[in-house]
């Protein structure tokens, strides 16, 4: 049991140095943050920053199969992984990319992307205004089938890069899919190896506190005391230091995103060479999704649901179901099954103590934004590591206000994804509609989005969790409708805008005829590998 030791630390400096750095929790969260501190500046400190990561053995890494952004490109990069690696190490694939099913209506066919590549002509003409005077013309068009070449590759099975495209670069803008499990350990094998941080085995049994009310060192089971400056909370869903030592609130959001429940399960392809999805795809049920990700060995597929909603066992049925009606077989072995409450933390930094990954908060794996909020802190951490003990409250408080506000985009995103919703076959969808479910804000821009589309004037922040285009993939996606009265939308050419989407139709049958199935291109690399940038 993790306690407070009755003897503290001397007070502390003020103005100390900060070069010893210690990370709780392994996993994704854990060897992320250890791999980009280490990778930025372990050569910039004389006489090194020291990183340690202390892991409590046998405890396995919640992922299920986890899917990520483009960013993590730049992030692996940055730290030096080799992406040949990552494939063959990972049981990882490329992801372009979501396809969502059933979320508007729930009629058979109803479906529609969020493609990672940007709209064709994005910042250059009103796509929107060219796309409803197209519709006008035709009928009902998808916005992202009109707007963006990368729904017809992912249509299709194919590959977002050649076989002689080198690593981390792309034909079409892509980020990944992986065995959590895989990556954690291939993560901790590179920075171990290459990037120098030292690994402790041990279980915290104790925080011994400064009287100033920082930790100075935590209290291991079989390695006795372990010091540092500053600490970091990546012990998953209990957050054993901002948590369950501070004492800081978990902020529920079970008022606006329902699910708090998930059940896996790890589903064999009918065959070696089954086609491998090159997007994730999302099938909204009566009450949640299933998530289903294509891995080049097996299939990852879960079931996102509110218990308040439904029970264990219907959502099994229902689970077992979507899996053998896609291909799956009909004897798979119990589901595991996943409990958590939506939220994120009152603060995310306190004292010399941050929290990230699910010890911050967790929402739901929907547009994978657990591993994007991971990278986004990893980055503004390394960014901002304070130098002494007298910076860092400064620096807390910028990472707070930062944090607070991406965790609150994020909400505002993934409700995007269920208000928009017709379906009213259960009280899991009619309850996502209802106004008082709504965060202020997201009401407030939808009122907006009436006459002008998502803009980068509506996210304000240099880096914002999700781009303004995900928004117009995901509003349009949803059937919403923009105003046309006269008057309510600024001039716009719609003939300019049908150039654009005449280039993205142009750009689609180029890259039909020259990338390689997905399947082929995770078999060329575990053959041949990618040539290093």
């Amino acid at each position: 049991m993790l306690e407070d030791r009755t003897t503290h630390a001397d007070n502390g400096s003020d103005s100390g140095a900060v070069r010893r750095i210690v990370i709780v929790g392994g996993g994704s969260a854990g060897w992320l943050v250890a791999g980009v501190l280490a990778a930025e500046h372990r050569a910039a400190i004389p006489g090194g920053l020291q990183i340690t990561l202390l892991e409590a053995p046998g405890i396995p890494p919640i992922g299920v199969g986890e899917g990520t952004w483009p960013s993590m490109r730049d992030t692996l990069h940055k730290m030096g992984l080799s992406e040949t690696e990552l494939v063959r190490e990972c049981d990882a694939a490329f992801k372009q990319g979501s396809l969502f099913r059933g979320w508007v209506t729930g009629a058979p066919g109803d479906h529609y992307s969020h493609p990672f590549v940007l709209p064709q002509g994005y910042t250059e003409a009103d796509l929107v205004v060219g796309w409803q005077a197209a519709q006008a013309r035709h009928g009902d068009l998808p916005f992202a089938e009109l707007v963006s070449f990368q729904v017809q590759l992912c249509a299709r099975g194919l590959a977002p890069k050649q076989f002689a495209t080198p690593e981390f670069a792309a034909v079409a803008n892509y980020g990944y899919h992986f065995d959590a499990g895989k990556f954690g350990l291939l993560l901790r094998k590179h920075c171990i190896e290459r990037l120098g941080v030292q690994h402790l085995l041990d279980e915290v049994v104790g925080v011994n506190p400064h009287d100033n009310g920082d930790i100075a060192s935590l209290q291991t089971r079989h390695h006795g005391v372990l010091a540092g400056d500053l600490f970091v909370d990546c012990t998953g869903l209990p957050s054993l230091l901002l948590g369950r030592h501070y004492g800081i609130a978990l902020v529920s959001q079970r008022h606006t995103l329902f699910n708090d429940r998930a059940l896996a399960m790890q589903v064999p392809y009918a065959t070696a060479d089954s086609p491998i999805a090159s997007q994730t795809i999302a099938s909204a049920q009566r009450n949640g999704w299933v998530w289903d990700i294509g891995l080049p060995t097996r299939r990852g597929v879960g079931h996102v649901y509110s218990s308040a909603h439904t029970s264990d066992e219907a959502v099994e049925e229902v689970l077992r179901k979507h899996i053998q009606a896609s291909g799956g077989p009909a004897d798979l072995a119990a589901p595991r099954k996943l409990s958590f409450e939506p939220g994120y933390r009152a603060r995310f930094w306190h004292h010399n103590c941050v929290a990230i990954g699910l010890s911050a908060g967790f929402i739901e794996p929907l547009e994978a934004s657990a591993l994007a909020l991971v990278e986004l802190s990893a980055a503004m951490l390394s960014a901002q590591l304070p130098t002494t003990r007298a910076e860092m409250d400064t620096v807390a408080n910028q990472f707070n206000d930062a944090f607070t506000y991406r965790w609150q985009r994020a909400i505002d995103f993934l409700k995007l994804h269920y208000v928009l919703t017709q379906r009213t076959d259960s009280d899991y969808w009619r309850d996502h509609v209802r106004a008082e479910s709504v965060p202020e804000r997201l009401r407030e821009l939808l009122v907006l989005w009436r006459h002008r589309p998502p803009s980068r004037y509506d996210l304000p922040r240099i880096e914002e969790v999700f781009p303004s285009a995900s928004y117009q993939y995901i509003l349009y996606g949803m059937g919403f409708k923009p105003d046309t009265m006269p008057g309510t939308r600024r001039a716009a050419d719609p003939a300019r805008a049908e150039a654009f989407f005449r280039e993205a139709a142009t750009l689609a049958r180029r890259m039909l005829g020259a990338l390689p199935s997905h399947r082929e291109l995770i078999t060329h690399i575990q053959a041949h590998g990618l040539s290093r940038i």
